[in-house]
């Protein structure tokens, strides 16, 4: 049964950890905004931006930063110990997740380079032949109903990132489940803390593994950043291993799959793909503004009392940015067509589904990539592919921070 966004405590909007009614929550977060006071599970209170302009100041706002050490609930013990929305902040600042100035640009420097626009298209050429793979895999099932999320839409990005890191394939199903259970806002502090110490034996193992025996892959090249005057200790490495090889999968992931739920539920716009009269770029750009990867990202937290959008975050207060409801800023994209519609002539505005200033998602060159070789190889060697279930039936994943289905049932030879 849907469940609209409740109002919490101080008139705060209390957001739903299963995900029962995201359309409906995007539009009362962005219906409360531009900054609304939002409540947590657990009780966790903070603000959440709404609109796309104050978004756009706020995340270029040097007040604003990463660094846990500036939010007072934590710090103070209002946070339950093992919070599962803990995953996204780091608990020191090792990664690119949790620190900001000099420190961020160091560690940027160091990972960006592999997805820069130009060691992007080095790539091309593998991610079209594992794409391919994968659609090959796939005929012997295309009578049968499967599910896409699984069997295509994670098994590239993975397949991708893994081969770019080092990762063995064997073990790209346990990191799967693994990140499932990480990114939940359900999971049970106990189980929460289980699957965090679990990823970080796994990335320190790997990192041994690279130091003892290195290979071609990004990860050796961590290992060996000292030789350049560079180095990262090893918690550094293992953050940044656990923020690109989830960042790096889980996009796209979610990217693909978004893309593919909205073509075949909007054949009108489906239609003028196959006319050729818009382009798979399009496509990926109308999917990540329409039905971001991201739902909502946490957090920022004020260095010092900072005025935006008509309110004031005190110091030491917490900013999530919410994107599933910027993306319906109608300032920004219009209101015809109305920005809750799925729509490949829209005209106005520009997303931040990636994020926007210094923080912006090094991996996004990756992800639009991956998604328009993607989406256009799939449609053409399966062009009568439907869902299996109705729309409506579709369930995502109990999590506030990543958008992402359960499952993607499709026939793809129906």
């Amino acid at each position: 049964m849907p469940c609209p966004v409740d109002h919490g405590s101080a008139g705060s909007l209390t957001l739903d950890p299963y995900v029962r009614d995201l359309r409906t929550e995007r539009e009362n977060l962005h219906a409360a905004g531009p900054i609304t006071r939002v409540e947590l599970p657990d009780g966790v209170t903070a603000w959440a931006v709404t609109h796309h302009a104050v978004a756009r100041e706020l995340l270029t706002d040097r007040r604003m930063v990463k660094d846990v050490a500036h939010w007072d609930d934590l710090q103070q013990g209002r946070v339950p110990e093992g919070w599962p929305l803990l995953s996204t902040i780091p608990p020191t600042p090792t990664n690119l997740l949790g620190t900001d100035g000099t420190e961020h640009k160091r560690l940027r420097e160091l990972t960006a380079k592999a997805f820069s626009a130009r060691s992007t298209e080095r790539v091309r050429p593998r991610v079209e032949a594992i794409t391919t793979e994968l659609l090959d895999d796939l005929e012997g099932r295309a009578d049968q109903v499967l599910d896409l999320k699984s069997e295509f839409a994670f098994k590239l990005p993975m397949s991708v990132i893994g081969e770019l890191y080092g990762v063995d394939s064997a073990e790209h199903g346990y990191l799967r489940d693994m990140y499932v259970k990480f990114f939940s806002s359900v999971t049970s502090p106990e189980e929460f803390g289980e699957v965090y110490a679990a990823l970080e034996r796994y990335y320190d193992d790997m990192i041994a593994a690279k130091r003892a025996a290195p290979g071609n892959d990004l990860t050796t090249d961590l290992v060996n950043a000292g030789e350049n005057g560079d180095a990262l200790t090893d918690l550094e490495i293992r953050g940044t291993l656990q923020v690109v090889v989830a960042a790096g999968h889980e996009t796209t992931v979610n990217l693909i799959s978004n893309a593919v739920r909205a073509l075949l539920t909007h054949p009108e716009q489906f239609a003028l793909v196959e006319q050729g009269k818009v382009g798979w770029d399009t496509v990926v750009e109308e999917t990540l503004r329409f039905d971001p990867p991201t739902s909502n990202f946490v957090f920022r937290f004020a260095s010092e009392d900072v005025e935006a959008g008509g309110v004031t975050i005190e110091k030491g207060q917490a900013l999530m940015v919410s994107y599933g409801a910027i993306s319906r800023d109608r300032d920004e994209h219009g209101s015809e067509p109305h920005p809750d519609t799925f729509d490949l002539t829209r005209e106005r505005g520009r997303h931040i589904s990636f994020g926007y200033g210094p923080h912006v998602c090094p991996g996004s060159h990756l992800a639009r990539m991956e998604g328009r070789i993607a989406l256009p190889k799939l449609f053409e060697r399966f062009p009568r592919m439907r869902l299996a279930v109705p729309d409506s039936e579709l369930e995502n994943h109990p999590s506030i921070v990543v958008n992402s289905l359960k499952e993607l049932p499709v026939l793809l030879r129906p």
